[in-house]
């Protein structure tokens, strides 16, 4: 697993913002590629889908938090593909969403995978004009060990 925070991110979370605060009404979009070292550099690889809520230009509901995690809410996470290619990571940004390097932009990057990944997707290859739903979707503060 490879989760990374940004700056501001982190930030956040260390002054008075929770991840539910951060990130809820945020979009994830999928990329070719391995993910940049850092959360605050510029996206590498080619962007292939962007999720929002119902497919459209609402942003992703988060659930209430349970157990230390925040799941998607029951609506209908999805995209159209607009560029093919094998999809290797994702960046959840805050809504509204900054692209780029940058230092206090609010985001999260993970690796993208059949199993094992910090998104499990059931293909990593993805067609232009499919639509790719997130059908699970979940943020964990690991407890103390």
């Amino acid at each position: 697993m490879a989760l990374r925070f940004s700056t501001g991110a982190r930030n956040g979370l260390a002054g008075t913002q929770g991840i539910y605060d951060l990130f809820n009404n945020g979009f994830i979009v999928l990329f070719t590629g391995s993910q940049p070292a850092s959360a605050d550099n510029t996206e590498s690889g080619g962007a292939l889908v962007t999720i929002s809520s119902s497919a459209g230009t609402s942003g992703l509901p988060f659930g209430t938090a349970g157990a230390g995690a925040i799941t998607k809410a029951a609506s209908n996470w999805s995209g159209t593909v607009g560029t093919g290619g094998i999809a290797g990571w994702f960046r959840l940004y805050a809504n509204p969403f900054t692209t780029g390097s940058n230092g206090t932009a609010i985001r999260m990057d993970g690796n993208v995978g059949v199993s094992g990944s910090d998104m499990v997707v059931a293909n990593t290859t993805l067609t232009v004009g499919a639509t790719l739903t997130i059908d699970q979707f979940s943020l964990t503060i690991p407890a103390s060990a």
